[in-house]
């Protein structure tokens, strides 16, 4: 006996109707590799006789969108995604969840695969993207949890950034330098400014925690997510003077995601299943996280603060160089948690009785971690997203103001690498100002301390917070490369383009706002990051998106990529030998059609977009690409090399197929997104690529590529 989900035995044979299989597609920054996949699937199950509709989702929006009707008929669902795809759609049907690089590299394997994949029991509520974690290859399981983690980073920047620059700015100018601290005189303008951004720091815990949950049990795991983060955050109700910060945050997200993924599981009777989602789910979660934190995790949070503080009030005869890196240590932890917050209060608490100097210690560690993390995106920027790389800025002027939290998004989307930089810099920072015997009168930290006039020793404490910085900084991106050189070094990275290669993403495009995939940063989020984002792990960044209809229109017939690509920026045959001449030739190609201002500018931009990662896609393409005002419209060029040119495509072939793309940065829009998507699918097909490869002129190059659209 068969299961209803169960797909028929044979493909198009007399007597047997066809398989009938869907798909979608989807990578963090939604351009080359969606389209690809997209292709590359299409293409297998027209060779196997399978009907097949793949749904893309890039960045200029959803295409090809599956119907209830196409969901119905549909033997089976191929997921294959590097990010969240909503899978409560598709109850009662098999789903296969991989990579986005599986759908490119092996499409006839999953075709295969998915007649056997697991039935997907659905969700209340739409199902979270959790859902897709347990039915991919070995793997997705701490996969899921990763794109999970990213997904509250990339809604967590916002907040972060937003929060501290306003408290930033606030306190220099409008804050006066007091016994208490920097205060704001009451009433005033600044004091309100001042209001605004702690409203957006006291939201950025729950909206982590929030998220992350979200991701794994959609929505009726938002509410439990984002209360469970405002308990850890609030120590008063488990008898601390310190909440638990984004690590809590962190932990209470996932207990409540996966505490609503276990209740959806309960066998309820039917009358009950409407208010499910919007009711019973919320509150037995929200009630049981809730109560579980103050009871169980809240109590030993409130114990490690009270005896760190008493061991810490032990040490205060011993050496100032191993209490000052102890110092530092803590205060690089947790960035406003309780390891944190016992140091930075047991400096307060000894500015009364007169020793300035333990509060000297962890004024030079405050910055250092958000100084640290903002200047490691700017010494290796290819293992950062372009959403990083913002808050990246952001964070190196928090970090000015002794505002730690704005190391927090990095942390949070990559803790194993992150903290332990944060803390060998804090430790160096504190050390050097207890060497030093640096001092601070007021509950502050951070270069603004010294500037206000409330250290002791400035150019000690100048000195102990930029090598503290710059440990951070060096071990960061150590730390991250290591983990980057392994991850390459993994089979699924080994294949012609994996989830890990770089996104074709336009030099100088900005970090698209909101969304979950934002992160770190998207992306971050892309990081979004993650957030992140991404990241170097993964890209948490994201285009905005478009009408997929008006970005799609089709060009007129005679027209190559909408006019962009003519014979004028055509080369059967490129001199150079190397990346860096190629994308020259290339350059002055495109001067050619009297678009580019500045040639060299152009230049200068796609390769510094190469230092952020290969454009090499892998079958002997590569597309170079920039968005710069050097250009005063939109150009395309094409030109091949015979030999080839190494230019660093995860699978190791040379380019001998090289497209450059050119855009203008003000005036843009999405157009570098479609044709970005419109290559991508057409260079999956391998005919056209030795059509291509084999076109003897200009024109004849010409009107193979015609057939883009």
């Amino acid at each position: 006996m068969t299961s209803p989900a169960d797909p028929p035995t044979g493909g198009g044979t007399s007597g047997q109707r066809r398989l009938k299989l869907l798909a979608v597609t989807a990578c963090p920054t939604g351009i080359a590799h969606t389209y690809m996949a997209a292709e590359k699937l299409s293409q297998a199950a027209e060779s196997l006789g399978v009907d097949m509709k793949v749904e893309t989702q890039g960045s200029i929006g959803a295409e090809n969108v599956l119907s209830d009707n196409d969901v119905e008929g549909a033997d089976g669902v191929i997921i294959a995604a590097d990010k969240d795809v909503d899978l409560g759609r598709f109850a009662g049907k098999r789903v296969l969840s991989v990579g986005v690089a599986e759908g490119i590299s092996h499409p006839e394997r999953l075709i295969e695969r998915v007649r056997s994949a697991p039935v997907h029991g659905g969700d209340e509520g739409g199902g979270g993207g959790g859902s897709a974690a347990a039915e991919g290859r070995g793997g997705r399981e701490r996969s899921a949890a990763y794109k999970a983690l990213m997904n509250g980073v990339s809604y967590m920047i916002p907040f972060v950034v937003v929060g501290g620059l306003l408290i930033a700015v606030s306190l220099a100018l409008g804050g006066d330098a007091t016994a208490k601290g920097y205060v704001i005189p009451e009433g005033t303008f600044w004091a309100h400014v001042n209001a605004i951004g702690v409203i957006g720091f006291t939201l950025m815990v729950p909206i982590l925690s929030g998220y992350i949950a979200y991701a794994i049990g959609d929505r009726p795991a938002l509410v439990p997510g984002m209360i469970g983060g405002w308990i850890a955050n609030t120590g008063e109700l488990y008898d601390s003077k310190a909440g638990a910060g984004f690590i809590g945050a962190i932990v209470t997200g996932f207990l409540a995601g996966y505490l609503v993924v276990w209740i959806k599981k309960v066998q309820v009777p039917k009358f009950v299943r409407p208010i499910m989602p919007i009711i019973v789910i919320p509150i037995l979660a929200t009630t049981a996280l809730g109560l579980f934190f103050v009871y169980v995790i809240g109590k030993p949070i409130s114990w490690v603060f009270e005896h760190l503080t008493d061991w810490l009030s032990g040490m205060t005869g011993t050496s100032a160089i191993l209490l000052g890196a102890i110092l530092g240590l803590m205060i690089a932890f947790d960035m406003g948690g309780p390891v944190n917050k016992t140091a930075f209060l047991f400096g307060t608490g000894l500015i009364a009785t007169g020793n300035q100097t333990v509060m000297g210690m962890c004024a030079a560690a405050i910055p250092v971690m958000p100084l640290g993390q903002g200047l490691a995106t700017l010494i290796r920027r290819r293992l950062y997203s372009e959403q990083e790389r913002e808050t990246g800025m952001a964070s190196l002027f928090m970090g000015m103001f002794g505002i730690s939290e704005g190391a927090i998004p990095f942390a949070a989307a990559r803790p194993a690498q992150v903290i332990p930089a944060n803390m060998l810099g804090g430790a160096v920072a504190g050390a050097v100002a207890g060497m030093a015997g640096v001092q601070d009168a007021v509950p502050h930290g951070g270069p603004i301390v010294a500037v206000l006039g409330a250290i002791g020793g400035v150019p000690m404490f100048f000195v102990a917070v930029a090598v503290g910085t710059v440990v951070t900084a060096l071990a960061t991106v150590t730390l991250i490369d290591l983990g980057e050189r392994r991850r390459r070094g993994e089979d699924v990275v080994r294949r012609a383009v994996g989830p890990g290669g770089p996104e074709p993403v336009l030099a100088g495009a900005g970090a698209a706002s909101g969304g979950a995939g934002a992160a770190a940063g998207a992306l971050p989020k892309e990081r979004s990051v993650p957030a992140a984002a991404s990241s170097a792990e993964e890209p948490v960044a994201e285009e905005p998106a478009a009408e997929p209809a008006a970005a799609l229109a089709e060009p007129p017939a005679h027209e190559v990529l909408s006019g962009y690509l003519t014979e004028q920026t055509v080369k059967v045959q490129l001199a150079a030998r190397d990346k860096e001449d190629a994308i020259r030739e290339m350059a002055a190609l495109l001067a050619a059609t009297g678009k580019v201002d500045d040639v060299e500018e152009l230049v200068r931009t796609a390769l510094r977009r190469e230092e952020q990662g290969t454009t090499g896609l892998g079958e002997e393409i590569a597309i170079p690409h920039a968005k710069t005002d050097a250009v005063s419209a939109p150009v395309v060029g094409f030109a091949r090399s015979a030999e080839g040119i190494e230019w660093g495509s995860l699978d190791g072939t040379k380019a001998k197929l090289i497209f450059m793309i050119s855009v203008p940065e003000a005036a843009a829009g999405d157009e570098h997104l479609r044709i970005l998507a419109l290559l991508s699918r057409k260079l999956m097909d391998t005919g056209f690529r030795e059509r291509l490869g084999a076109a003897p002129d200009d024109a004849a190059v010409l009107d193979v590529l015609r057939e883009v659209r």
